[in-house]
Formats: C-alpha cells, sequence, structure tokens
C-alpha cells in the first residue's frame, strides 16, 4: 500500500481495493461500496444547487454538519461508478474536522487505484465532486 495521506478510518477501504487482482474486480468492489453509501442523498432531494457539473452522470451531494458539528457529506448519482466513489469519499470525510477535510487530497482514489481506470470525463467528474466536497468544508471553517 502507498504511503497514506487520507484520514485513517479509510486504510481498511484501501486495502480492499489494493487486494484487487483487475480493474474489472476494483470496479466490481466499487458497485459494493455504492450500495452501501453511509449518507446518501435520495433522487428527490436532487436539484440544480446540489448537483455536481462536470460530471458525465447526474451527480449531487450536500454538505454540512452532523449533529455533533462535524463535516457530514450526502450524495447521490445515477451512475454505480459514481455512487460508489460518492460513498467511499463519503465514508472519509464524514465525522471529521471541516478544517480537516477541507486540507484533504483525492490521493485515496489513487491508492484504490480506481482513478487510473476511469474514463477521463469520469476522473474528470469525481475531481469536481470531490473539489466541491473540500471547497464546502473550507467554507465552514
Amino acid at each position: 500500500m502507498a504511503e497514506r495521506r487520507w484520514p485513517e478510518h479509510l486504510d481498511s477501504v484501501i486495502e480492499e481495493f489494493d487486494d484487487c487482482f483487475d480493474s474489472m474486480e476494483r470496479y466490481e468492489l466499487l458497485f459494493e461500496f455504492a450500495k452501501k453509501h453511509p449518507s446518501p442523498l435520495p433522487p428527490d432531494e436532487w436539484n440544480e444547487g446540489n448537483q455536481v457539473h462536470g460530471c458525465q452522470s447526474r451527480a449531487h451531494v450536500e454538505c454540512g454538519r452532523d449533529e455533533s458539528g462535524n463535516f457530514l457529506m450526502r450524495g447521490g448519482a445515477d451512475a454505480q461508478i459514481v455512487q460508489g466513489l460518492m460513498s467511499v469519499t463519503a465514508m472519509a470525510v464524514n465525522g471529521m474536522n471541516p478544517k480537516e477535510v477541507a486540507q484533504m487530497s483525492p490521493d485515496y482514489a489513487d491508492a484504490m487505484g480506481i482513478r487510473n481506470s476511469l474514463t477521463p470525463s469520469r476522473a474528470n467528474g469525481f475531481l469536481n465532486m470531490f473539489e466541491r466536497v473540500r471547497s464546502e468544508a473550507e467554507r465552514m471553517v
């Protein structure tokens, strides 16, 4: 596994992806994570204000604070790949201090071996989604 530059609580997820044989197995695992999104944003809450622009599929993100004042990302997408990436991102950032989220980088996607398997438009969409989350956290600081 590469040097960790993501929240420690994401290590077990990174290890699961690191154990995958090839990109197809990584996609299958990503689809599994899509089904167990920790903080989904249901389609009836999707709107222009929470849409992630520059994403190939319909993707929506809302960021706020949980009852303890920690960061909470909710997300939803119509594509399983995007939903899986949102799920892993939510697992990474939920419960963290917004200041820590604002200083994060998307290195975990590289460590998962998934970012280089994405089409250029999906990779761009992932970066747009991540930047949206990071900038929302920055506004909370």
